[in-house]
């Protein structure tokens, strides 16, 4: 059965977007954007929240982009074909390799994993996440932790009343003072 995985960037104080609404802190230097290629080829579909899905609307046409090193167009070649399920209930269309759909979050991670496929079923989206989390759904919690306090915003982990044990099956540490952590959900 495929993974349901979350993992973003996060401040050491466990915040993906600080009080601002920024998350310019988790711009990735050479060495972490190349662990994001490495884990995005793992994935077999990705479920985004719809501020999520707006950020990254930017690899849409960034391959046309002459700037591009040759990491970036990598991650553009990875990311544009890749499907996507987009959770709103404010957008009415979707570009690229995406479908929109408005609820049912869980149906729709149980269809995912019911199909044939290949590769995780990451979620990003601090929201989306938390409702996979108070259903229980995730496997796994990969946070990329950034040497950086921003003292509020939108938490990484989900804030409900039940305890979930985790075991560690993974890290590693980057030359910036990044650290990624994987911990799979014990059942």
């Amino acid at each position: 059965m495929r993974s349901v995985t979350y993992s973003m960037g996060v401040s050491l104080d466990g915040y993906i977007v600080g009080p601002d609404g920024g998350f310019n802190w988790t711009d990735p230097d050479a060495e972490v954007f190349r662990f994001w290629i490495d884990e995005i080829r793992e994935v077999g579909v990705h479920l985004l929240g719809r501020r999520l899905y707006e950020t990254m609307l930017y690899w849409e046409t960034a391959d046309q982009d002459p700037s591009l090193d040759d990491s970036m167009l990598e991650w553009a070649a990875l990311w544009n074909p890749l499907p996507k399920v987009v959770f709103s209930t404010t957008l009415s269309a979707v570009r690229g390799n995406a479908r929109l759909l408005s609820g049912g979050l869980a149906e729709e991670i149980e269809r995912l994993r019911a199909e044939p496929g290949e590769g995780d079923i990451a979620i990003g989206g601090a929201t989306l996440a938390a409702e996979a989390a108070a259903a229980g759904l995730i496997d796994e919690y990969r946070a990329v932790v950034h040497p950086v306090l921003v003292g509020g915003g939108i938490p990484f982990f989900p804030r409900h009343e039940r305890q979930v044990d985790l075991e560690l099956v993974e890290t590693r540490t980057f030359g910036s003072g990044v650290v990624y952590l994987r911990h799979r959900v014990t059942r």
